[in-house]
């Protein structure tokens, strides 16, 4: 028993720098002095901004791509996580079918392809909500149905891990509902919120099939769709 414990430890931060080596290599090599990418020549920060015709600030597009993906994530971020709570502290308290239900329908977006939502959220905003124009707005939504199952999902798993005793306790000392969540729920979910935070952010600023079906072109472009573009019409130096 005690190896397979001593075991899952093993296996767990194995995955993990399995899953980071990569990204870390890839981070290291743009402050490589040379243009190889196997070679490393030197600590430099050429490509970011010493290279005034190769180096990603002096590229202006390239910026603007950056600053559209902070605003996105944020946006995206600062709507879909307190919503994300609210539903799972609904769903959480109802009980019977209707909870069977409702945890479906949220973990649809996680199950369902993303090229399948982006087409589906692409069809909704340009013949069924034909007010709301691609490029940000619909980029702030479509990523705000996409992540808000996520945030569901995390947030309404640790509140099956705390229980209803903490709640019922601050009722029978007095508090109100609304005063046992604020005072007592919500700081016991901080560690839930926090890790749903950082999982929006990290999916939104990384996400390239929903932000392109719902751009509108240059000027909503987000540095995954700027690196492809770069890529598909000749590889750009800062790319």
């Amino acid at each position: 028993m005690k190896r397979k414990i001593r075991l899952l430890p093993a296996l767990v931060w194995g995955y993990v720098i399995w899953s980071l080596l990569p990204v870390v290599i890839a981070v290291a090599f743009s402050f490589n002095d040379g243009r190889s990418r196997s070679v490393w020549q030197g600590f430099s920060f050429r490509w970011w901004f010493g290279d005034p015709y190769g180096s990603v600030f002096h590229d202006a597009a390239m910026r603007q791509s950056i600053v559209n993906s902070l605003v996105l994530a944020i946006s995206t971020m600062v709507i879909v996580v307190p919503l994300g709570i609210t539903l799972a502290i609904g769903a959480h308290r109802i009980r019977g079918k209707s909870s069977t239900a409702v945890q479906g329908l949220t973990s649809v977006p996680l199950v369902t392809p993303e090229i399948v939502v982006g087409a589906a959220l692409l069809i909704t905003f340009t013949r069924l909500l034909s007010g709301i124009p691609l490029g940000y707005p619909a980029q702030v939504l479509g990523n705000v149905t996409f992540s808000v199952a996520s945030v569901v999902v995390i947030v309404r798993a640790r509140l099956v891990s705390i229980g209803s005793s903490f709640e019922d306790a601050a009722r029978d000392l007095g508090a109100t509902r609304l005063q046992a969540v604020r005072f007592v729920l919500m700081p016991m979910l901080w560690p839930s919120i926090m890790a749903s935070l950082v999982v929006v952010f990290a999916t939104v600023i990384d996400d390239f099939v929903i932000t392109s079906f719902l751009s509108a072109g240059v000027d909503s472009q987000t540095v995954p769709l700027r690196i492809y573009s770069s890529v598909r019409g000749g590889v750009a130096r800062t790319a």
